[in-house]
């Protein structure tokens, strides 16, 4: 099938009637209002099955560790758009939720793919993770990449976010290979590159829920759904005590201009 085309036009998400709403097999209001809790929620729209108690664990934990991260560019961008447009806040939610890219909470995403790539390759080499992730860093390194989901500028000594969120995986018993192939590779990777490589948040959270069930075609899905939590704050503080207008100007100041000069027109 090509995307795009199908024999018929089909979802299984959700449908209504005069007297009824039903998502993914529940009634809205009798079996699910008031019922279940938004992760569970969460997981039930986009998986079609409600999480058993530790997956709901490991992605309220994910959820948690990446809705707030200061003024990063997403953030800022999503309040110098209020305080340019103060009435428009799905406009500076949207400036943010766009400012999410492979650097900033889409890293996640990048990630959980090479992690799933190692493992497959790992399986084709009768389960030699250790292989696997010793050629996936070789290669990155001959490519001069960075190796996704290690490294932070911050926590060279390790990412206290990503330890947390191993911990509750191996406590929940979800740990399986997405997470030992992060492990391997953070093990590997520094004798490969020769620099310290800790794993960090976004390698933690793809490995945890990966492992736990999530679909790796959704990932994305889980840092713009935490990072919108956190927007919510930044917007409304932005619209209490405004500082976009002071970050752009503070911006114009640091930044200097090397570009032409304008030619003097008095000159001969």
């Amino acid at each position: 099938m090509r995307i795009g085309k199908q024999d018929g036009a089909f979802t299984a998400i959700a449908e209504s009637d005069a007297e009824s709403i039903t998502v993914r097999g529940h009634d809205l209001c009798n079996d699910l209002i008031g019922k279940i809790d938004f992760s569970d929620y969460f997981w039930l729209l986009v998986t079609g099955e409600k999480p058993n108690a530790a997956q709901r664990r490991m992605m309220d934990s994910c959820l948690v560790a990446i809705a707030e991260h200061g003024l990063v560019p997403s953030v800022q961008a999503a309040r110098m758009t209020l305080a340019a447009g103060p009435d428009a806040w799905q406009g500076a939610m949207a400036a943010g939720i766009l400012g999410m890219g492979s650097v900033v909470a889409g890293s996640s995403e990048q990630a959980g793919r090479f992690l799933v790539c190692v493992v497959e390759a790992a399986d084709k080499m009768g389960g030699d993770i250790e292989k696997a992730a010793t050629e996936a860093v070789t290669q990155l390194k001959a490519d001069r990449r960075k190796v996704p989901g290690l490294g932070h500028p911050q926590h060279s000594g390790g990412d206290p976010r990503a330890n947390r969120l191993l911990a509750i995986a191996d406590e929940e018993g979800i740990t399986g290979r997405h997470i030992e192939a992060l492990r391997v590779l953070a093990d590997v990777a520094p004798k490969i590159v020769n620099r310290p490589l800790p794993i960090n948040v976004s390698g933690a959270i793809p490995a945890t829920i990966l492992d736990a069930g999530w679909p790796v075609d959704a990932l994305k899905a889980v840092p713009i759904l935490a990072r919108t939590a956190g927007l919510s704050a930044h917007l409304l503080e932005e619209s209490r005590r405004s500082i976009g207008f002071i970050m752009s100007h503070k911006a114009d100041l640091a930044i200097e201009y090397d570009g032409e000069k304008p030619k003097n027109k008095n000159a001969e």
